[in-house]
């Protein structure tokens, strides 16, 4: 069951540059179609995520085994990951019914105990960006994870009064991309905490080839493992990656998705082999190319590529600094030796990059190899 509002929430969360992109790890309209026949069932069918799937089996086993609703589960990490499959795969190891909403769509106290009061026992709750509850629900929620209580409060004023109202024993799972931002007292409430990590491409490469037999598509090795290593480790762009070269092999070629078929569908979809787009190049170019590497200002770079700042740093850069193309400083932006030798340039003798210890190191590369050179950091 799905609460209304939710999943307009999911569609509207996000810059909407970041969903028309090729390679936007928000899910689409399109996607959540197709998602929901690509989705595995139970935990066995889960690729990927060893270590929090044996971790999760555990606690679902052991309530199992002892009859009682197993302890509230939090999962975390970046989007595209799996936070919604490993909610209904929970609720479908426990048989139990899943109810679906989303933090911005409980905007009052009495949103959440709607959904609260009606819950048959053992259900599970799965609330997606569980970090932007409103504040009057979010301690209600608190009450209801310790208690399994509400407290409805009857009129206004000095006059008013709070009924407590017993609900069906329940399993919340929360999902978050920013568990940061999480009230610790709400943190603290989770039985069970996973940060879901981003994918290696074998086991991207492996998720690629189940889809592809799930969606009838003609796929050698070759070719899965070219959009694997274009996906940013993440299944959901990988998923995404696959039907547009799906639709190139079937409109330009055999209908065979080769390695060359593969390259060719995502050059012309402007993703370069390392997983970058045309808006990751054109903040590396400006960044190199227009302000020598940096450091430089968000809000001129994203000026200087011609989009809002926000989209730039939600967007592009995650993926960029985990790349370790350019780091963050409190001077600005910087390009790393890797920067320029991405886009085929020789790295200057004297380019400045961020040191770990927050201050800036001097790079003395080789203009003509484009050796690693020295780094010398300075305050």
């Amino acid at each position: 069951m799905t609460v209304p509002g939710a999943s307009e929430s999911r569609a509207g969360s996000g810059s909407g540059h970041g969903q028309d992109r090729v390679l936007s790890a928000l899910a689409d309209a399109d996607d959540r179609v197709v998602e929901s026949a690509l989705r595995p069932k139970r935990l066995s069918e889960v690729i990927g995520q060893n270590r929090v799937r044996e971790q999760l089996s555990l606690v679902l086993e052991g309530a199992l085994r002892r009859g009682r609703v197993p302890d509230h589960v939090l999962l975390s990490g970046p989007p595209g990951l799996g936070k919604t499959t490993l909610a209904m795969i929970i609720a479908a190891e426990l048989g139990a019914p899943l109810r679906i909403t989303s933090g911005p769509a409980i905007e009052r106290a009495g949103d959440l105990a709607a959904i609260l009061s009606t819950l048959t026992e053992g259900e599970v709750v799965f609330i997606d960006e569980i970090h932007r509850v409103a504040r009057p629900a979010e301690e209600m929620l608190y009450l209801a994870m310790e208690d399994f209580r509400v407290d409805v409060v009857i009129g206004k004023g000095p006059g008013a009064t709070a009924i407590p109202l017993d609900i069906a024993p329940f399993t919340l799972v929360g999902a978050t991309t920013r568990a940061g931002l999480l009230p610790a007292a709400l943190r603290d409430r989770f039985g069970f905490t996973a940060h879901l990590d981003f994918y290696e491409p074998e086991e991207l490469g492996v998720i690629v080839r189940r889809s592809a037999g799930l969606l009838g598509v003609a796929l050698q090795d070759d070719g899965a493992d070219e959009i694997a290593g274009r996906s940013r480790g993440t299944p959901r762009i990988a998923n995404r990656l696959l039907r547009r070269v799906r639709d190139f092999a079937e409109v330009r070629g055999d209908g065979v998705v080769t390695r060359d078929c593969a390259r060719a569908a995502l050059e012309l979809y402007e993703v370069d082999e390392s997983g970058l787009d045309r808006l990751d190049l054109a903040v590396l170019g400006a960044l190199v190319s227009r302000f020598g590497g940096g450091p430089v200002g968000l809000s001129t770079l994203a000026v200087a590529v011609g989009e809002e700042a926000e989209t730039v740093e939600v967007v592009a850069e995650p993926f960029l600094v985990r790349s370790g193309l350019i780091v963050r400083t409190p001077r600005g932006r910087v390009a790393t030796p890797a920067a320029w030798r991405h886009l085929g340039l020789p790295v200057p003798r004297q380019a400045a990059w961020a040191g770990r210890a927050g201050g800036v190191i001097e790079w003395t590369g080789q203009e003509d190899d484009g050796g690693d050179g020295d780094a010398t950091l300075f305050d």
